[in-house]
């Protein structure tokens, strides 16, 4: 009895902790993504390398667009 309520809150606290590193890795992506892909976009541009910086650049403003829509 005590193994089951034991394996019970152990796999409860797995989870819990499962969900708060999913969470806590999505805000450091969005983090990341949103201070360094632009500056990534602008040294594409610098360097010349336009025709890998601009269809980024549409890809990305169009699923911005298409998640803000919501």
């Amino acid at each position: 009895m005590l193994t089951l309520i034991f394996l019970i809150l152990l796999l409860w606290i797995f989870i819990k902790l499962l969900v708060f590193g999913v969470k806590a890795a999505w805000g450091i992506s969005k983090i990341i993504l949103t201070i360094l892909w632009p500056v990534i976009l602008i040294g594409l541009v610098i360097a010349g390398l336009f025709y890998i910086a601009f269809p980024a650049l549409i890809i990305f403003a169009v699923i911005a667009f298409v998640i803000t829509r919501k």
